[in-house]
Formats: structure tokens, sequence, C-alpha cells
């Protein structure tokens, strides 16, 4: 009969994710998830089978947990779509200017994802690639939907556009991780609802 697990496994997956999101899937050591999680090192094999497996499992958490909120914030029918898209360009300020180390942020996980292991990593690659598709299709819909209510008026098409809007938003996290403050990513926010309005 097998022991019951004596910790909170979903409490250790966000542990873990932390750890990966502050240090890369490289640098993040067994020993590292062990301090982060607090479980020893059969724990983490028993549970989550190897270091790859872990980061996968929190990859999808936090791939998860970010993109409904930013879909939420898309999908609100009570404003236009330009200040919906405005919203969502406040919530990656606010993300980016809200827990910062020795003056920089985290980041996002799948931005640092992308950039470390997406052209070696065939399996994390196929996740990126599905939430990539998802959020371009919601800020396309959106953008869409700004022409209609007259709140987008940039003639470029909206595949281009909803493009241009993520490439931002992924601009915006490396530049938080690369030091800017507020100003500086409120500036890049202001001049990509330009792009989109004017």
């Amino acid at each position: 009969m097998a022991r019951p697990r004596t910790f909170d496994e979903e409490r250790a997956l966000e542990s873990a994710m932390r750890m990966f999101w502050e240090k890369g899937y490289e640098a993040t050591s067994t020993q590292d998830l062990c301090d982060a999680t607090g479980l020893g090192r059969s724990s983490i094999y028993n549970t989550f089978k190897s270091k790859h497996d872990l980061f996968e499992r929190a990859l999808a958490r936090y791939i998860d947990s970010t993109t409904a909120t930013q879909l939420a914030v898309l999908e609100d029918r009570r404003h236009t779509a330009a200040d919906r898209l405005r919203a969502l360009l406040a919530v990656i300020v606010e993300s980016e200017t809200e827990h910062r180390l020795g003056g920089r942020s985290l980041g996002c996980l799948t931005v640092n994802t992308t950039v470390e292991l997406a052209a070696r990593d065939v399996r994390a690659a196929r996740m990126l690639e599905r939430d990539t598709a998802r959020r371009l299709a919601a800020l396309r819909a959106t953008v869409e939907e700004g022409r209609r209510d007259g709140s987008i008026t940039s003639v470029r098409d909206a595949d281009a556009l909803a493009r241009f809007v993520n490439a931002a938003i992924g601009g915006m996290r490396v530049s938080g991780q690369g030091g800017a403050d507020r100003t500086a990513l409120e500036a890049i926010a202001e001049v990509t609802m330009d792009a989109l309005t004017r």
C-alpha cells in the first residue's frame, strides 16, 4: 500500500515555478528545487519524475495563470477594444514593476523559456507555441472588435497588429529585466497604443 504524500503538491509546484522563473531552467539545480519546495530529492523525483517534468508542469501552471489573466482583460466587453488593450498593457507594466530584485524584474517565464530553451527543447517549444497562438488569437479578435467599435484606427492587417502588440509585450518584459522603470515601460505602452489608434 502506497504511503500518502505528506506535502502540498500544488504549493511545491508553485515554489518550483518561482525558482525556474528567477533562475531559468539550466541554472536551477536540484538542490535549489529542494530548498524552494522544502522537499527532499526523493520526494521531488517520486512526485515529478525528473527536473524536466517538474519544469514542464511549472511552465504549464505559469502559462495557465498568466494567459487567463490576460484573456480576462481582453474579453471584458464593458470597455472598448482599445481600452482593453490599454488595460492589458497596464497589467504588464504593473507586473514588471511590482516585484523587482536589484532594480530588475523577473520578466516573463514564457519569454525567458523561449530565449533559453525553445530552439532545443521540442516539448517546451510546443507548449510555448500553443500559448502564443492562443494569445495572438485573442489579440487579433480584440483588434477586429476595435475596428468595428471605432477605437482601433490603424489600417494595418489585424494579424500584423496582434503580432506587434505581442512583440511589444515581450519587449516590455525584457526591458523590465534590463532595469527599465515604470516611466520607461509606460512610454512603450503609450507608443504601442499610438500605433493602434493614430
